[in-house]
């Protein structure tokens, strides 16, 4: 295994070099002239030559010490743009910021921030993969993902962006189909359009403000595996399906869907943003999240 050199002896010898005294040298490192002596002398050990010439008046650099004075100055020069890189990464957005979410949200919600997050970031790129399936933030390809519904235990950084409320919909509300709805105990008749994303689609729970339960149990002809999908079915008339808000609330604002039993409530859900597990934040990450918290925050005053 070769030698592990301290690279820290190169600020030591270049900043000599540039001052050509040791007193300078230590008074420019905030160290002092000892310091900087046995670091330099350390390191002409180490590289077996001799970098300096010391004399009452000046130190001057050898030939030896002249060509790696450059490579010296090069190397720390490089060093400094890194850090400086890295600094910008934490002050403001730059770079590509890799994110997933699912289908449905990441349509009706996320898209559009996007949007608005480019305007005002342009030295930002934005990659968003849809999709409920669960990708690997670990692998350290995604810098956030955003779950909908409820976490299953992990050892990312999970956030809550707000929650959401599920909610029983069918086809407009001027058709008077579902008038006859007054109890969840009159919808197991009514067709209904199943999730196949979710673990148990046809099983629900619900409530009222008395803190009555009832569970719906259905049977479904109808089975589909997006939410979106889901609602435009509904809207043509397939049935009952169960919906979070932030889908169908500008189609419950137009007509377009009606929301049935407003009175019984299903189980909530969150809205997360999922983070690998770091010390620091990149801006570009800090910048999307506090947009999306803003936005949310926003629609539930709506």
């Amino acid at each position: 295994m070769s030698k592990t050199h301290n690279l820290n002896r190169l600020a030591y010898f270049t900043a000599v070099v540039e001052t050509g005294s040791f007193t300078k040298a230590a008074q420019r490192l905030g160290v002092t002239k000892a310091v900087v002596s046995s670091q330099v002398t350390q390191l002409e050990s180490e590289l077996k030559a001799t970098l300096l010439v010391r004399n009452t008046r000046k130190v001057s650099a050898t030939e030896a010490g002249k060509l790696f004075y450059a490579r010296c100055t090069s190397i720390l020069n490089e060093a400094q743009l890194a850090f400086s890189e890295m600094s910008q990464l934490s002050e403001q957005p730059v770079g590509t910021l890799r994110m997933t979410a699912p289908n449905d949200y990441g349509t009706a919600i996320v898209a559009p921030l996007v949007a608005a997050f480019r305007r005002q970031h342009p030295d930002c790129q934005v990659e968003l993969y849809l999709g409920d399936g669960h990708s690997d933030l670990m692998a350290g390809e995604l810098d956030l993902a955003i779950r909908v519904g409820w976490l299953r235990d992990s050892s990312l950084l999970a956030r809550k962006v707000r929650g959401f409320r599920q909610l029983l919909v069918g086809a407009g509300a001027d058709t008077g189909q579902f008038d006859h709805v007054r109890h969840p105990d009159d919808l197991s008749a009514i067709p209904f359009v199943a999730n196949m994303a979710l673990p148990d689609p046809l099983q629900w729970l619900f409530e009222n403000a008395a803190g009555e339960t009832a569970t719906v149990q259905w049977q479904s002809d109808l089975s589909i595996d997006s939410a979106p999908a889901i609602m435009s079915a509904v809207g043509e008339g397939a049935g009952l399906a169960i919906l979070p808000d932030f889908l169908v609330q500008d189609h419950l604002a137009t007509g377009t869907l009606t929301h049935v039993l407003p009175d019984w409530h299903l189980p909530e859900g969150g809205i997360y943003v999922v983070l690998p597990a770091a010390n620091f934040r990149t801006a570009k990450v800090t910048a999307f999240t506090t947009m999306l918290r803003q936005a949310e925050k926003v629609r539930g005053r709506e």
